[in-house]
């Protein structure tokens, strides 16, 4: 039996939407990106989708906030490979390098008839509502929502995929640093930050009602990982019990006295076994798959585990 592979990404709507030629020479930039780069551009795009409905957007408004959720790191095909792909921290100036990700990924979407529409997702992406994100250290009032949202989705994907998350099991971690970033921020220094208002040092990064419809969309991807999980352990269930029928057989096939007996015996065990399996090579067979069931069982004790958990979660 194949294991099952799970994608935090894999129920989406995206598909639901009829994308003309337009959008998909919009879409097709992505190819010019890196792997890691692109793949991330996908998940902030179907992060976005999907909170923007939650949000109950209008039906346009879903479509141009997810293609620019699409675009949002378009710029990074014009910084250096050797600071994009840099596996450690970057440093002061390598970072500011970095930051110009988001104007250059603007200056191409406004060069390219096609792209200007979506200009906003490269622009905004990294501002903060507090006044403290970049490129133009812009506040609540000045940042479109649709930056604000693919905000919140940028840095949701940014920490699940620095850690390699193979399950939703420990998201609720990655939230709390989300939450950490939607309170106010205690650092911030008016003397040094004059362009931060009173009002807007009251406020943390992130929306937090975009916040808290991202723990939505993801308590909504624990309960479908939560489905197919029990779907693959009623899958395993069934395989154990045609395995130990075998074993039955083959039980009774070695306490046989007569050939008549065995022979009987063993055709009932050719008529379960399944291809690649052989009576030599049943039961490891077995073992495998009764560890694999019980570790999937765990597995769901630990994602409803994870559900109360960021149900708990205070913005």
């Amino acid at each position: 039996m194949a294991k099952q592979e799970l994608d935090f990404y894999d129920k989406t709507n995206l598909k639901s939407y009829n994308l003309n030629e337009i959008m998909r020479y919009q879409l097709s930039m992505l190819d010019r990106l890196d792997v890691f780069t692109r793949k991330h551009c996908e998940n902030v795009a179907s992060l976005t989708c999907r909170i923007c409905e939650y949000l109950h957007c209008n039906k346009g408004f879903t479509e141009y906030c997810t293609i620019c959720a699409y675009l949002h790191d378009i710029g990074k095909l014009f910084i250096p490979p050797e600071i994009l792909q840099k596996p450690g921290k970057l440093t002061e100036e390598e970072y500011e390098i970095m930051k110009t990700h988001t104007t250059l990924g603007y200056e191409m979407c406004i060069k390219d008839e096609q792209l200007r529409f979506y200009a906003a997702g490269p622009i905004y992406h990294h501002e903060a509502l507090n006044g403290t994100g970049y490129p133009k250290g812009l506040t609540k009032k000045d940042i479109p929502y649709e930056g604000q949202i693919i905000r919140v989705a940028d840095e949701y994907d940014a920490i699940v995929s620095k850690r390699q998350y193979k399950s939703h099991i420990g998201i609720s971690d990655t939230l709390k640093i989300i939450i950490e970033n939607t309170k106010p921020d205690k650092n911030i220094n008016k003397s040094d930050a004059l362009h931060v208002i009173a009002e807007d040092t009251k406020l943390g990064k992130n929306n937090p009602i975009i916040v808290k419809t991202l723990f939505k969309v993801v308590i909504d991807d624990i309960e479908y990982e939560i489905t197919r999980t029990l779907d693959y352990t009623n899958e395993l269930k069934q395989e154990l019990k045609r395995l130990k029928e075998i074993q039955k057989y083959k039980e009774k096939m070695d306490k046989a006295k007569n050939e008549k007996s065995k022979n009987y015996y063993m055709e009932g065990i050719q008529v379960l076994l399944k291809e690649k399996e052989t009576i030599d090579n049943f039961y490891t067979i077995y073992e495998e798959y009764e560890k694999a069931y019980e570790n999937h069982k765990k597995n769901i004790i630990t994602l409803y585990d994870e559900i109360k958990k960021i149900k708990k979660l205070k913005i």
